[in-house]
Order: structure tokens, then sequence, then C-alpha cells
């Protein structure tokens, strides 16, 4: 008997950029008993029907984006005799959806760090429930991740979890519905030997795969101070302290290392914050930009944000403190011009964010967008093939829409044909090479080129028609350029590296000590938003 862990995808490029967290999460949660689980990522390479045999237990975690991949899978194992359980962000959303379409046995919701041993026990006494409440543990009960299970050459950055939830409240947003508002955090010991321990092995390139990296602003701390709520900025001062902690020790790492993380806009406010970043050697940040004019920041609750020139400015305080922005930007608001996409490539080249990615609206499961526009399609709900367009992600591929909620003047493929063009301009080869400027030699500027072209070929894909010649040869130029972009992130692996000595408040868990790998995470993966 075996346990199976299935990271499901449609394409599959032999080399992936970030290590699947959850993978080898719950790899460490799996009971001993039942020995090492085999773990398959189908953005390497997919699974073979063929290994699994009756009485194995096959795990698969789902996001919307690839639910439908992962319900083949999962009726492929239960038609070979495997118990199949399901979790991830969209089977906490849709177990019986799960149930039905994925021919799941069981449906794990919310994280699997605690819940996942109890699982395996009941597949393999026969009786497993149907439905597994994971809850959201604690910071404290994040578990390790099992990275001597990893294929090292076969992804060019790994992820350490460092904190889970996020105070906003984003329309298009999932995570603080299914993660929470409030900040969970793991202890910044845990991180660190889970870090040094990746750099063992080689990888010098970490993303910290956090919902919200800056949980406490300064705008929160004061509006508690003036609410003379002392409990609350208490409780928000450990949180920034934890957070400031954890930069000074990654500050004292392999001066190699690059760490890339996720943030909101507020931390351009908060130039002792984004110093300390630098100094740890967080050299980039994935920003929610979303939208450049105030109207469309009203319209994804996100009218915190700056927008024209002030968002320029913003933006550019990152660079100044010595962090690059991967700007996000959202197309197909209701409040969108035609002149917005153009409006937007310009924003982003003048604010000098070195990465963007412009995608076209979703309304995600979860969000407040996606209930607002089910509730309108309820009277008298769109069908393709028989399957209702607010469950889009039951269409297969070939003829799903590139867009779903109307657009009150523009058509969809307008707005697609206009998000590919900004995509085309901002990662055209004059730009890219102008913006490898910020890297300090020419190594580091061909790698940069590599990964602008790859990150353009693997998420641009607004323009893709369904023809399958035309599918086949990008996934075929992805694949190239997946490789060429691995050679250039290999780093030598330090063995000789040790973990600081905590003292006796902090104690690694053995098999830590003993050079395994470990990470916190549950059976899911990054978050929609």
């Amino acid at each position: 008997m075996s346990v199976f862990l299935v990271n499901p995808s449609d394409n599959s490029f032999g080399t992936a950029v970030i290590t699947p967290r959850w993978l080898f999460v719950l790899a460490a949660a799996t009971p001993a008993l039942v020995g090492d689980p085999i773990l398959v990522d189908e953005s390497l390479e997919q699974i073979v029907p063929d290994r699994i045999q009756a009485g194995d237990i096959v795990g698969i975690s789902v996001h919307t984006g690839n639910a439908l991949r992962g319900y083949q899978v999962g009726k492929m194992a239960r038609e070979r005799g495997a118990w199949v359980v399901y979790g991830g962000i969209h089977a906490t959303l849709y177990p019986e959806e799960a149930l039905e379409h994925g021919e799941a046995h069981a449906v794990v919701k919310g994280d699997g760090d605690l819940v996942w041993s109890k699982v395996v026990t009941d597949c393999l006494g026969g009786h497993p429930e149907r439905v597994y409440e994971g809850g959201r543990i604690s910071g404290t009960d994040f578990l390790p991740a099992r990275w001597d299970l990893m294929q090292p050459e076969k992804y060019m950055w790994a992820s350490v979890q460092t904190i889970r939830g996020c105070p906003k409240h984003c329309s298009f947003c999932s995570v603080w519905r299914t993660d929470g508002q409030q900040p969970r955090q793991r202890r910044y010991q845990s991180v660190i030997d889970e870090i040094v321990n990746l750099r063992r092995l080689g990888f010098r390139f970490i993303a910290l795969a956090d919902d919200n990296f800056y949980p406490v602003t300064l705008t929160d701390l004061r509006l508690a101070r003036e609410q003379n709520n002392l409990a609350k900025v208490e409780e928000l001062t450990a949180i920034r302290t934890e957070r400031l902690q954890l930069m000074e020790e990654l500050a004292k790492l392999p001066q190699d290392m690059v760490f890339f993380t996720q943030i909101t806009m507020e931390a351009g406010e908060d130039g002792d914050y984004l110093d300390a970043m630098r100094k740890a050697n967080i050299r980039g940040a994935l920003v929610g930009v979303e939208a450049v004019t105030p109207e469309g920041l009203k319209a994804v609750y996100k009218d915190w944000n700056y927008s024209g020139d002030a968002l320029a400015t913003q933006l550019q305080k990152f660079k100044s403190h010595g962090v690059h922005v991967l700007g996000s930007f959202i197309f197909g608001l209701p409040t969108d011009k035609p002149a917005t996409f153009d409006a937007t490539v310009d924003m982003a080249m003048k604010a000098g964010v070195t990465f963007a990615q412009f995608v076209m609206m979703t309304p995600f499961p979860g969000t407040v967008d996606f209930m607002r526009w089910e509730k309108q399609q309820s009277v008298d709900p769109a069908m393709v093939g028989g399957v209702p367009i607010t469950r889009y992600w039951l269409i297969p591929w070939e003829s799903r829409p590139k867009m779903f909620t109307p657009h009150p003047s523009m058509s969809s493929d307008e707005i697609r044909e206009r998000t590919q063009k900004v995509w085309d301009r901002f990662y055209n080869w004059p730009a890219i090479w102008e913006r490898s400027a910020c890297c300090p030699n020419i190594t580091s500027r061909i790698a940069f080129i590599f990964l602008s072209k790859l990150y353009r070929q693997m998420y641009a894909g607004t323009g893709i028609s369904s023809d399958s010649a035309r599918r086949k040869k990008s996934r075929k130029w992805a694949r190239w350029t997946a490789r060429q972009c691995k050679r250039l992130f290999q780093a030598k692996p330090m063995p000789e590296l040790r973990a600081p000595a905590w003292g006796p408040a902090y104690v690694a868990p053995a098999f830590l000590r003993d050079g395994q790998q470990q990470e916190s995470g549950r059976l899911a993966i990054l978050p929609e938003n």
C-alpha cells in the first residue's frame, strides 16, 4: 500500500519555478507506519496511472484553476481501487463538488497539517469520514516539511511560509475568507532552520509564500493607539516585532541568498520595514496594485491604495529602498475604458516596476465579486456545454470563455486583445533589457531576461487560442526557456551550513536537527488573489 500526494496540472514543463509547498508538508504529516509518500507534481510530469494500485491512498489538492484536472486524477485513481481524498482552497469551499465530480471518498476542509494523519489512518481502517474539518491552526502548529523527498534539480526556487491570513478584505481575493483575517505567524526560529536546510541543498532563491508579509501597517498601530485599545496595540506590536526579528535573522544568512514575497502597497509608507527587508535580502515583492484609477480601486474594495501619480511615487519608494516590485494589475473592471490599458502599462513603466502581471477579471469562488456575480446569474444562468457559467472551472479549457462577467462598454474579446497587447508591450525585448539594468552583472542580466520571457510565456495566456497546435508550440517554448532558467538559478550546495543555536525556548524537531528539511503548510497551494 502506498500514499500518493498529487499536485494536479494540465501544463507540464519538466521544470517548475517554485516548489508546491503543500506536497512536502503533507508528506511530513503522513504517518510513518505507511512509509514515505510518493509525491507527484504534474507541473513537472503528469501522473502514471499504472503506478496506482487497489488500496492505495491518493491525496489531491485543488484550487479553482486546476480543479477539473484534479477531478480527472481522482476519478482515475478511484477506478483503480484507491482511496481518494481532496483538500485545498477549492475543496474547502466546495466539498460536495469534490465528492460528486472528483468521486472522492473524503474531503479535508481548511489546514491539513494536523488532520491528515487521521485521514490516512481512517482510510487504512476502511472507514474514512466524508468531510474532515482541518480548521485554522495556530502558527505554532504549522508542520515542518519533508524537503528530503524533493527533486532539487527540478525547481528554480524553493518556498517557505512564515504567516497565513490577511487582515484586508479585497473583493477579488478569497484569502481573508478561507485563511481568515487574523494573521497566524510561524516562529521565526523555525523559518530560519528551514531556510538553512534548503540552502544546504543548493537553493539560494527562496519565495516567502505568505498571504501578506506586511500584516501590521503603521495605520493599524496609529488607529489602535487613538482608540486607546491597549490590548490591540500590544497584539499588533508583537506581530510586527516578530516580523522584524525574522528579517534580522535572515540578514545573517549567506549573502548570496535572494528572497521574494507578497506584500500590500501600504508597506511603501514604512521606510524602516522596507530597509529591514533590503538588509534581509528580500529583493522583491508582489504588490497588488490592481487598478490605476480611484474608481477602479473602489470597485475592488481597495480604495486605501494610491492611484495616478501618487501610485507611481508610492511604487518608486519600494525601489528606492532596494525592494523590486512585481506589480499585479486587473483588467475588465466595470470602470475600465479603452484608455485604461495604455494608462496602466505607462504607469507601470513610469513607476519602475521590475516585473508585472496583467490578469483579466476572474470571479474566484469565496470572493465578494463571485458572490455578486453568482447572484446576478441566479435568475437565468448562462450555460456552456450544459455547465452553468458560474461553475466555469468544470468547463473544459478548449470551450471555456476567457471572461465570465459582462463589461458595460467592452466585449470580452476586446478586453482580451487589449490585455494581450499590454503583456506584449511590457515584455518586449527593449523594455526587458532596460529593466535588466537593475542586475549587478551580465550573468544576472541574462537570468533576468530569461525569467522575464518565461514569466510572460507561462502566465500571459489571454491571447492563446484553443487551437491545439498553438498551445503545443507555446508549451514547447516554455519548456525550453524553463530549462535555461533553471541552469541560471542553480547554486552550489552548502552542506556545511549550520542553523543558529536558539536556546532552550526553542527546540527544533529531531529530524530537522538531523538534516532533513522542514516547512509549514496545509493541504492547499498558494492563495488565489
